[in-house]
């Protein structure tokens, strides 16, 4: 039986702060050994050049060090940082630890689980391609095994982090005689996001019979809960699970929906109930009191160039890409709906949701006693 889970959101300060996270540590709330996942936002500029990444990740493994975990564990632990707060978006980090049984709250009911994997190398030649869907399926199983999740319907988020291509990855397929999908950087993004998508939709059994010609291309084929990220700073799919697993005890629970379109406020709702909280027919943030502990969005903006029938520029602008203007959009929507604009939302959402719309995920607090979310009171 996997260990019950702590999960807290904390502020990031500056590009290289991690003083949040040694408060947590400091007052016991978990233990630099048992962190096992790092899932957050950082204020670049979210494209293959964003080294906000690599500074965040730095930061946070060096408090884990310097706070007893052993340094070759600390190398394992999967932190996976999304750059690029436009917006009202801030910069935050959502940490994941194991906490002893004894000092959880005790429940047969469904309560948040996590698994992590790495997959196999994955060449630069195989992003886009089956051979990426296959090596991400196998670390999705292997991280739901270690989850203790045996039902699919029981897994409500996906995170990874995948390589995309760079110009020194296209030279060494080419220096070996193979062909890359394409060969512009920043497209890339798109392709390792929505190739390690269908790889997810593929262990979970959410499409099937997946091709090299369904990439991109075919995107009927979808995951609900996946959220996927690429960068620079990896050679293998990092793979982070959550869902629920019975009996494994704690405070908190994860449910997800979908929303259909960068304005559908209900769809973030609707995995907040799904997550457990029982809500107003027409919530407000007021409603959450403490008991969000996050949201986790991808977003897309609609290949038709359209939201509710209204035709938009973003995928014609030269000037500012459409990555960093439906993340702001659909910030915007997210903080109004949880009143708190440290939010997880992250852009290339193909193949993750419908076209134009993206997977949400939420976990709430469920336990006893005062809730550990965020709160907001307006200044009298």
């Amino acid at each position: 039986m996997p260990e019950p889970i702590e999960v807290r959101k904390v502020p990031i300060h500056s590009v290289a702060d991690a003083s949040e996270l040694q408060k947590l540590l400091d007052d016991g709330v978990m233990a630099a050994d048992r962190v096992i996942a790092i899932i957050g936002k950082t204020e670049g500029n979210g494209g293959v050049n964003d080294y906000t990444r690599i500074i965040a990740d730095r930061a946070f493994r060096e408090v884990l060090v310097a706070n007893g975990a052993p340094q070759e564990q600390v190398q394992q632990v999967p932190i996976v940082w999304s750059g690029g707060t436009d917006g009202v978006i801030s910069p935050h980090a959502t940490i994941f630890a194991t906490v002893p049984a004894e000092q959880a709250e005790a429940s047969d009911d469904l309560r948040l689980s996590v698994g992590f994997a790495m997959s196999d190398h994955i060449l630069p030649e195989e992003i886009g391609y089956v051979a990426m869907v296959d090596k991400v399926a196998a670390a999705v199983t292997v991280a739901m095994e270690r989850a203790g999740i045996t039902d699919p319907q029981h897994v409500h988020y996906v995170q990874t982090k995948t390589p995309l291509l760079t110009i020194h990855t296209i030279r060494d397929a080419k220096s070996r005689g193979h062909r890359v999908w394409t060969e512009h950087t920043h497209e890339s993004m798109d392709l390792s996001n929505g190739c390690t998508a269908l790889g997810i939709a593929q262990a979970l059994g959410e499409a099937t019979d997946i091709t090299d010609a369904d990439v991109m291309h075919n995107r009927s084929k979808y995951s609900r809960v996946a959220s996927c990220s690429s960068g620079v700073e990896l050679d293998q799919a990092q793979v982070v699970v959550v869902g629920n697993a019975p009996g494994v005890g704690g405070r908190y629970r994860i449910g997800h929906s979908v929303m259909s379109d960068a304005l559908d406020a209900d769809g973030i709702w609707a995995a907040i109930r799904d997550a457990g909280l029982d809500l107003p027919e027409r919530p407000h943030w007021s409603d959450l009191d403490g008991r969000l502990v996050n949201v986790f969005l991808k977003c897309e903006t609609a290949t038709d160039g359209t939201v509710h029938g209204r035709r938009n520029a973003m995928l014609d602008d030269s000037d500012v890409h459409w990555h960093r203007q439906i993340k702001s959009a659909v910030g915007g929507v997210t903080a109004a709906v949880t009143g708190d604009p440290a939010v997880f939302v992250s852009v290339s959402a193909a193949h993750q949701g419908p076209d134009g719309g993206g997977p949400v995920a939420a976990i709430v607090d469920v336990g006893q006693g005062e809730p550990t979310g965020y709160r907001w009171r307006p200044q009298a």
